[in-house]
């Protein structure tokens, strides 16, 4: 059978994640694959390099294999297989999230709340049949090895030409856009890391499912290849990294890097609506800043000796098991000390990277660098939630309504510039609070929505245009069809009037 090949490389984590390499793919059957979305995570500390990708592949495990391009020939020692909770883990801690607080009542003592929602390695060698072949092609099998469930191969390569063909003999089915993606890298003298399943090492190890892979290796460049991700890509595809570095934040040195809006206070029926909230915010970002910068989602030092290492946490920082997972080859192991204190000692810093590229926008591979920027920040969205108050007993009580009406209506605002929705549907939020201080509510002509309305929940209703539209083009129908009997009618009437 035919393996088929897709180039591949994440989406966010408010939207649901599918991880994938950052690759080609390669399966057996015919079924297309799509890579939505990715997650890598990238480590470096001088020219020493980790990244660690994860995998989405849905179909029979038989027909999964990946090419990778990598800077040199990786020995058996630089490949291994970590378990996918550390994907999971870095998502929870680092993703965009959502807080809530709740009022001091104005008559009553001060109380504070808050809330947070928020392995075994074989070599083996090949035929002299198959050396000459894969000579006369200018394609080298410079290494070979079985690691965890994965049989893999180290390539270099000539000329993409001769790549593209070796693939195909040897039953692998690439997609038209291969050779085109695959010729920079080769002439950037880069290899190929070619990955497939060995059933019976996966069945030995009692696998489910596909393990991430992880590889180390020097290079002078700090970059992520993406341009084989696109080959295949069904549209824009959303890329999330995780990158552990020493000394602060990482950024693009060829896209720009701009921080997602934070600490904005949002409206509390938010909090069913934030996945949907969170990625219309995200779209709109994406769109304002062209469609090619790279979003900062979280960045913090997470360093030994800073205690304070979010502000809320949504679950626990990552602990040393966990960096050694994420290939953070520089953490060291040290007694936790003091309260919330780290049970690894020396600098980190943590830095959350949000991508959505296509081929039109994002030509180039990401290159990065590692700045001396250790500011704190993360995606933080605020619910303020009001008390009740008895406004007879309490002589603040209106003053404290007042503030909350203003709190709402400002809420609201934010809420429609951030993502473009229509509010006007969400009176109801203030008319709460106009009610208990005996104002007039608000009508929303736009409520109820249907047929003769401009807008339908929080978004533009399609209905009226396209009703309009009908109705245009079934008047104009019965003109043309009554045009021998009005004709005649409408002369009379212009001598009448004329």
């Amino acid at each position: 059978m035919k393996k088929k090949v897709i180039l591949i490389l994440i989406v966010f984590t408010m939207l649901p994640l599918l991880q994938s390499f950052c690759g080609f793919y390669v399966s057996t059957g015919d079924a297309k694959i799509f890579n939505q979305a990715s997650e890598v995570i990238l480590v470096r500390d001088g020219n020493k390099n980790t990244i660690t990708m994860n995998s989405d592949f849905k179909g029979d495990v038989k027909d999964f294999a990946i090419v990778i391009p990598v800077p040199t020939v990786l020995k058996e020692n630089d490949i291994k297989v970590v378990k996918k909770d550390i994907f999971n883990k870095l998502n929870k801690y680092s993703e965009p999230r959502l807080v809530e607080y709740y009022d001091e009542h104005p008559c009553e003592p001060r109380i504070m709340y808050d809330e947070m929602v928020v392995t075994k390695s074989v070599a083996f060698n090949s035929s002299v049949a198959e050396r000459k072949k894969e000579k006369e092609l200018g394609v080298i099998i410079e290494a070979k090895y079985t690691v965890g469930e994965y049989d893999i191969l180290i390539l270099s390569a000539k000329e993409s030409s001769g790549l593209k063909t070796w693939l195909i003999q040897n039953n692998y089915k690439i997609p038209a856009k291969a050779e085109e993606v695959l010729e920079p890298y080769i002439k950037s003298k880069m290899n190929f890391f070619v990955v497939k399943v060995n059933l019976a090492e996966m069945k030995k190890l009692g696998r489910k499912e596909l393990s991430p892979i992880q590889i180390s290796f020097e290079s002078e460049k700090f970059m992520l290849p993406i341009r084989l991700g696109m080959a295949n890509a069904n549209g824009a595809q959303d890329l999330i990294i995780y990158a552990f570095t020493k000394n602060g934040r990482v950024e693009s040195t060829n896209y720009r890097t701009v921080k997602i809006p934070t600490d904005k206070n949002i409206p509390t029926f938010m909090r069913p609506k934030f996945q949907e909230f969170y990625q219309d915010m995200f779209s709109k970002q994406y769109k304002k800043y062209g469609k090619n910068a790279v979003f900062t989602e979280y960045a913090w030092n997470i360093s030994s000796y800073n205690y304070q290492k979010c502000d809320p946490c949504s679950t626990t920082p990552p602990s040393y098991a966990e960096l050694k997972d994420a290939g953070v080859f520089f953490a060291n192991y040290r007694t936790p000390q003091g309260y919330q204190g780290s049970d690894y000692e020396g600098n980190l810093f943590f830095t959350r990277l949000h991508v959505r590229y296509d081929r039109a926008n994002f030509p180039m591979d990401l290159q990065f660098q590692e700045t001396m920027d250790q500011q704190s920040f993360q995606g933080r969205y605020i619910m303020q939630h009001s008390v009740n108050v008895d406004m007879k007993a309490c002589s603040e009580g209106r003053r404290y309504y007042n503030d909350v009406l203003n709190r709402r209506e400002n809420e609201l605002e934010t809420l429609a510039n951030l993502t473009n929705w229509d509010t006007d549907s969400y009176d109801d939020y203030t008319n709460e609070i106009r009610s208990k201080l005996g104002y007039k509510t608000a009508k929303s002509e736009t409520k109820k929505g249907g047929l003769f309305f401009f807008s339908k929940g929080n978004k533009p209703n399609k209905t009226l245009p396209s009703l309009l539209l009908l109705t245009g083009f079934a008047l104009l129908s019965f003109l043309i069809y009554k045009r021998k009997t009005l004709l005649p009618k409408l002369a009379v009437v212009k001598n009448f009037l004329f």
